[in-house]
């Protein structure tokens, strides 16, 4: 698992990303779950971190188009 980076959001704790294998880590704060989203380009990771919303990122530019996984 990559290195989990914190994240100020209401729903999600904290993000990670794993540039080999396109891997992105999303850990949500109230179940402590943690899934998994396959293929997912740097240049998406970079938006999502960079999102002044990571809730609605994710929902409307990442769930939509990538495949994921609970881990």
């Amino acid at each position: 698992m990559p290195e989990m980076i914190f994240v100020d959001s209401s729903n999600i704790e904290a993000i990670g990303y794993d540039t080999t294998t396109l891997a992105l880590h999303v850990r949500f704060l109230k179940s402590g779950e943690t899934y998994v989203y396959h293929a997912v380009e740097d240049w998406r990771h970079q938006e999502f971190m960079q999102a002044d919303s990571k809730g609605t990122y994710l929902n409307t530019s990442i769930k939509p188009h990538y495949q994921c996984a609970k881990l």
